[in-house]
């Protein structure tokens, strides 16, 4: 948490409102040494302190929190995009947004919205396409770190054409909802990924 950054959010909160510090301190039932010491970023806002605070500015504590979290678009698309690693090896198309997740989902908005969301589409699809694959191949075991041109050679050398084109199908939707993701993140909505077992919560 960027706790200057807290602390302008909840002076422009106070202002928005028309309070003083003072009016705010009796608003909120906490001390005005209390209110000075979060607006000039010395203390953190916690529990209880928190929850007076943010009903006394009409504003929920996740509100509040959220607003906290710098906003960066471009990260959220490097986000989207690392999965289309899976590509490359659909291990990747995991490991690379669990690790871009981690390192920013308290840092930026909607990241820990967004990486949920991506991470478990990324595993849903990958045990929806492996397992379309294994019972069409009939339980043929296919090594895990083939690429896509592994694979697309190997389809059209065993599989009829509609299977063919049913695995080029779901690749193209994973790389179709990556895109469309992505300009819902550019325009501040949340992601929608389906389909898309929970994994994170």
């Amino acid at each position: 948490m960027n706790n200057q950054n807290l602390a302008i959010k909840i002076k422009d909160l106070r202002n928005r409102k028309g309070f003083s510090q003072e009016q705010l301190a009796e608003e909120s039932k906490l001390s005005l040494r209390t209110i000075q010491r979060i607006e000039k970023a010395e203390s953190i806002p916690r529990g209880d302190t928190l929850i007076k605070l943010t009903q006394a500015l009409g504003v929920t504590p996740d509100d509040l929190l959220d607003w906290t979290k710098i906003e960066d678009k471009g990260y959220l698309a490097l986000l989207n995009l690392s999965a289309i690693s899976y590509i490359i090896q659909p291990f990747l198309g995991i490991i690379i947004p669990l690790v871009m997740w981690i390192l920013k989902r308290d840092k930026i908005n909607l990241v820990d919205d967004t990486g949920k969301k991506l991470i478990s589409f990324q595993i849903t699809w990958q045990l929806i396409f492996f397992g379309f694959f294994m019972i069409i191949n009939k339980g043929i075991y296919i090594p895990y770190n083939f690429s896509i041109v592994e694979w697309f050679a190997l389809l059209t050398t065993s599989i009829n054409s509609i299977i063919t084109s049913s695995i080029i199908i779901l690749y193209l939707y994973n790389l179709v909802l990556i895109f469309i993701n992505i300009r819902r993140n550019q325009k501040g909505l949340k992601s929608r990924y389906f389909p898309a077992i929970p994994f994170l919560k």
